[in-house]
C-alpha cells in the first residue's frame, strides 16, 4: 500500500461514460489484541461500522480465536503476533491496537513504518514525549494516527457538551466555575493482571486507565491545563498500583476541574457535577454502552443505542438538591460509540477529520505525568 493512501477507498466517482457509482471497497482492519478492549469494544464497533470490515485478529490464544470466529464468521483471519501483519501490509487499510499499554508505542511505530494508518486504545503511550514522537512519525509518513477515547461519546458527556454550547460560555449554566467528574467503582478485591501491576513498565493503575478518560474529557470541555495537583493511593490489600486517585486541574480559562477515579468507592458519587454562575448540573450513573457491549448487544441500524431511562436523566437548577427532586430534568442524549469508527472511516477516505488526534492525547499525558509527579512529591505542578 502506498504511504498516506488507502488503495481503492478515495475514489467512487462515476466514470466519464456516465456509469453508475461503484460502491467503495470496505476498509480492511487488523485488530491487535482480543482481550477486554479488543473483544468488548473494538471488534464489535468495527464490525458495526459501514465501510469497515474486521479482516485479521492478532491473538495466539486459541480460545480467543474461537470467540472471534464465532461472532464474526470464518472470514476473519488470525495472526499470532503483530509482526506477521507487516509483510502483508498491502492487504490491510488500518491497524487497531488494543494490546497491553506497554506495547502501544512499539506496535504503533511498526505499523506506521509499514505504511499503515493506526488507531491506538488509550493511553497512546506512557509519556507525552513518546506520544509526540508517534505523532511526528505519522505526519512524516502522511498517515492517520488516532486514539480511541470512546468516552467522548458517552451519553452524559454529549449532553454536557450540548448544555455548554448553548451560549458563549455556559448557556443555561452561566460561566462554569467548577467541574467535578467521577469514574468510581466498588471492587474491594484486586482482579490482578497487568492493569493492576505495580511495574512501571506496564503503565497500569487507575491514573493511566480511567484517568485517561476523565482528563481527556476535562480538556475537551474546558481547554488547556495550567496547573495540576493530585493525590494517589493504593488502598486495597494486595493491590500494587493506584486504585484511588484525585486530580485537580486549573484550566487556562479559570475553570477548575476536580476528577476522581477509584476502585474503592463503597458509595458512588455523581458522574458529573458542574457548577456555574447561573445554575448547576448533576448527573448520576454511567453511560449504558459498555454494559450493553459486555452483555453481547450490538449497535445496529434502526435500533436504539446508548439510550437511558428517564429516571437516570441529570437535573439542572440552583439552590436545590437533585436527590430531592430539585431542578428540572435534562434529557440525556443517546451515547454514540459507533460514531468514533464512522469518523475513522471518513478520515481514511478523506471525507472527514481525525476524531481524536495524537496531539490531544499528548496534552492529556502532560496532565497525567504532572499528576503522577504531584502525588509523589506532594506539590502542585505548573505546566
Amino acid at each position: 500500500m502506498t504511504e498516506g493512501t488507502t488503495e481503492g477507498t478515495t475514489s467512487g466517482t462515476a466514470e466519464a461514460t456516465g456509469s453508475p457509482l461503484r460502491p467503495l471497497r470496505p476498509l480492511r482492519v487488523g485488530l491487535v489484541g482480543y482481550g477486554l478492549a479488543g473483544s468488548v469494544f473494538h471488534a464489535p464497533l468495527i464490525a458495526a461500522t459501514e465501510g469497515l470490515v474486521l479482516d485479521t485478529v492478532v491473538t495466539s490464544n486459541p480460545e480467543r480465536q474461537a470467540q472471534a470466529r464465532a461472532e464474526f464468521g470464518d472470514g476473519v483471519r488470525f495472526a499470532a503476533t503483530p509482526d506477521e501483519l507487516w509483510p502483508r501490509a498491502g492487504e490491510l487499510d488500518l491497524i487497531v491496537i488494543a494490546s497491553p499499554n506497554k506495547t502501544h508505542v512499539s506496535i504503533a511505530t511498526a505499523a506506521l513504518e509499514a505504511g499503515l494508518p493506526v488507531v491506538v486504545d488509550k493511553p497512546l503511550a506512557g509519556t507525552a514525549a513518546e506520544a509526540r514522537g508517534l505523532a511526528e512519525l505519522a505526519e512524516k509518513r502522511g498517515l492517520l494516527l488516532s486514539v480511541f477515547q470512546n468516552r467522548r461519546w458517552d451519553n452524559d458527556f454529549l449532553t454536557l457538551q450540548h448544555l455548554l454550547a448553548d451560549g458563549e460560555l455556559g448557556g443555561p449554566l452561566g460561566d462554569v466555575w467548577r467541574f467535578e467528574s467521577r469514574f468510581e467503582r466498588w471492587r474491594p478485591q484486586p482482579k490482578g493482571g497487568w492493569r493492576e501491576s505495580g511495574d512501571p513498565e506496564e503503565i497500569g493503575g487507575l491514573l493511566y486507565d480511567l484517568g485517561s478518560h476523565v482528563v481527556d474529557q476535562a480538556l475537551v470541555l474546558f481547554g488547556p491545563a495550567v496547573s495540576v495537583y493530585a493525590e494517589s493511593d493504593v488502598r486495597r490489600a494486595g493491590a500494587a498500583a493506584d486504585d484511588d486517585t484525585f486530580i485537580a486541574i486549573t484550566h487556562a480559562n479559570g475553570v477548575r476541574s476536580h476528577l476522581y477515579v477509584s476502585a474503592t468507592a463503597a458509595q458512588l458519587g455523581p458522574r458529573f457535577r458542574v457548577l456555574g454562575s447561573q445554575a448547576g448540573y448533576v448527573k448520576y450513573g454511567l453511560d449504558p454502552q459498555e454494559a450493553a457491549l459486555r452483555e453481547g448487544r450490538r449497535p445496529a441500524p434502526g435500533e436504539s443505542w446508548g439510550v437511558e431511562p428517564e429516571a437516570m436523566w441529570g437535573r439542572i437548577g440552583s439552590g436545590e438538591s437533585p436527590l430531592t427532586g430539585g431542578g428540572r430534568p435534562v434529557e440525556t442524549l443517546p451515547g454514540a460509540y459507533p460514531a468514533y469508527y464512522a469518523a475513522i472511516a471518513a478520515a481514511l477516505r478523506g471525507t472527514g477529520e481525525n476524531p481524536v488526534t495524537a496531539g490531544q492525547a499528548a496534552a492529556a499525558l502532560d496532565v497525567l505525568e504532572a499528576a503522577r509527579r504531584s502525588a509523589r512529591d506532594g506539590v502542585t505542578v505548573t505546566l
